[in-house]
C-alpha cells in the first residue's frame, strides 16, 4: 500500500506518471534493427530508463552517438567502480581503455548485474562505435583517454582537499559535460559560447558531486574495500574518520557535513544554468537540463536528511514524470531550480555551522533564475502545487489509474 498512498497523496502526478510509462514504452519500440545498436539501446535502457528517454528526443545520428558515449563512459567507470579489480589489473585497463574502444573484440569481465553483461558484450559496443562517423569517434575517444587518466590517477590517490574533489569530479564527470557539449555543438543549430568548456565542466561536478553525497552509504559499505569521494578538507571538520559518518552517536556531526557538502554543490548551480541558456534547440535543452533538475531536487531532498547516512535518498518516481512532463522551456527549468531552491532554504537550520553560505548561494541562484525565467509566480509550482485534492473526486474517478500505476510500480523500475 505504500506505492498506492504515495500516489494518491500526490494524485498530480498519476497523469504524468502514465504519460512517462507511455514514453518509454514508446522509446522501447523505436530500437533500431542494426544488432550492435539493438545491444546499445537495449543495454541503455536497463542502466538508464531515464537517459534512455532523454536522448530519444535527439536526431537519430546524434542520439546513436550520444547513446554510445554514455555506454563507453559507463563501462569504463564500471572498472574503476569495481573494487575486487587489483590495481595492477585496473589502472593500465583505465589508461588504455580509449584504444579498446576500437577493438571489436575486447571485453573484461568485471561488473554485476547489467554492467556484467555490458562488459561481457562491449563487442557491441565498440562495433557501434566504429560506425559512427569520424567526429563522433574522435570527442568519444578524446574524453574516454582523458578520463580513464584521471581515474587511474585517482585509484592510488586520496581525495584530501576542496581542489582534489573538483579534479576527481572534472575527470568523472566534468569530461562527461565536456564530450556532451562538443557532441551538441556539432549541430548547425548550436553556437560556441565563449565559456562553453568551463561551463560544461560544472555541469559535470554539480551532477557528479550529487551522485557522490546521496551514494555515501553505498560507497562507504563498497566490499571488499570501500569507495572514499568525499573530500577530507569536509569531513575532517567533523569526524576522525569519514566511515564515522554513518555511526548514529555523530547523527548531529553528520548532518553537518552534509549541509557542507551540498553547499560545496550548489556553487555550480550557476554555471549550470548559463550553460542551459546557451542552448537554440529546444530538444537539446530538454536533454541536457533533466538531469539538472533531478539533480537540484535530490539536493533539497539530501540536505539536512540523516538519511543520507541510513539508506537510499532518491527523488519520488512521480515527481521525476512530473519533471518530464513540464520541462520544455528555459522558463521551466529555472522554475524547477527556483522551486528546490526554495524547498531547500526552509531546511536550513540557522544554527548550522554552513547556514549563511548555504543562503548567500541559494539566494544567488534564485536571482539567476529570475534573470532566465521571467515571472516565476505565474506557472505551477514543482514541488508545492496549489491545486488542492478533492477526496471524492479522487475516490470517483481515479482509481483504476492509481491501481494500473500500483501494479506496473510493483512489478517494474520506472526510473
Amino acid at each position: 500500500m505504500g506505492s498506492l498512498s504515495t500516489i494518491l497523496k500526490h494524485q498530480d502526478e498519476i497523469y504524468p506518471l502514465l504519460k512517462l510509462k507511455l514514453a518509454i514504452t514508446k522509446a522501447q519500440k523505436q530500437i533500431p534493427l542494426d544488432p550492435h545498436l539493438t545491444f546499445c539501446y537495449s543495454t541503455l535502457n536497463k542502466v538508464s530508463k531515464t537517459f534512455s528517454l532523454i536522448i530519444q528526443q535527439l536526431g537519430s545520428e546524434l542520439r546513436d552517438a550520444v547513446c554510445v558515449f554514455y555506454l563507453i563512459l559507463r563501462a569504463l567507470d564500471t572498472v574503476e567502480d569495481d573494487t575486487s579489480i587489483p590495481t595492477e589489473i585496473k589502472v593500465p585497463i583505465l589508461i588504455a581503455f580509449h584504444r579498446h574502444i576500437h577493438d571489436r573484440d575486447w571485453h573484461f569481465v568485471c561488473g554485476e548485474e547489467k554492467y556484467k553483461v555490458l562488459m561481457d558484450q562491449f563487442h557491441h559496443v565498440s562495433a557501434a562505435f566504429l560506425e559512427l562517423g569520424k567526429g563522433y569517434q574522435e570527442i568519444i575517444e578524446d574524453v574516454t583517454k582523458r578520463m580513464g587518466a584521471g581515474m587511474a590517477k585517482f585509484i592510488s590517490k586520496e581525495v584530501e582537499t576542496v581542489d582534489d574533489y573538483d579534479e576527481y569530479c572534472h575527470y568523472a564527470a566534468g569530461l562527461v559535460g565536456f564530450g556532451m557539449s562538443k557532441l551538441l555543438l556539432s549541430s548547425d543549430l548550436e553556437t560556441v559560447t565563449p565559456n562553453w568548456e568551463q561551463l560544461s565542466n560544472s555541469t559535470g561536478l554539480f551532477l557528479q558531486k550529487t551522485n557522490i553525497i546521496k551514494d555515501y552509504l553505498e560507497d562507504i559499505n563498497e566490499i571488499p574495500k570501500p569507495r572514499m569521494f568525499w573530500p577530507r578538507e569536509i569531513w575532517g571538520k567533523y569526524v576522525d574518520k569519514l566511515e564515522d559518518l554513518k555511526n548514529e552517536d555523530k547523527s548531529t556531526k553528520s548532518v553537518q557535513c552534509l549541509n557542507d557538502m551540498v553547499t560545496n554543490a550548489l556553487i555550480h548551480v550557476e554555471d549550470c544554468l548559463k550553460s542551459m541558456a546557451a542552448l537554440r534547440d529546444p530538444t537539446k535543452l530538454q536533454c541536457c537540463s533533466i538531469p539538472l533538475i533531478v539533480a537540484i531536487g535530490t539536493l533539497a531532498l539530501c540536505y539536512n536528511n540523516v538519511q543520507v547516512f541510513r539508506g537510499a535518498v532518491k527523488l519520488r518516481r512521480g515527481l521525476i514524470a512530473k519533471i518530464f512532463d513540464r520541462t520544455k522551456t528555459m522558463d521551466d527549468v529555472c522554475g524547477a531550480f527556483y522551486d528546490f531552491s526554495c524547498m531547500l532554504e526552509t531546511k536550513v537550520d540557522k544554527n548550522d555551522p554552513n547556514a549563511m553560505k548555504t543562503l548567500n548561494r541559494l539566494e544567488t541562484i534564485k536571482k539567476v533564475c529570475r534573470v532566465y525565467g521571467g515571472d516565476l509566480h505565474q506557472r505551477k509550482s514543482y514541488v508545492n502545487d496549489k491545486t488542492q485534492s478533492n477526496a471524492l473526486f479522487i475516490v470517483m474517478l481515479v482509481p483504476l489509474l492509481a491501481i494500473m500505476v500500483l501494479v506496473y510500480l510493483n512489478t517494474h523500475k520506472l526510473i
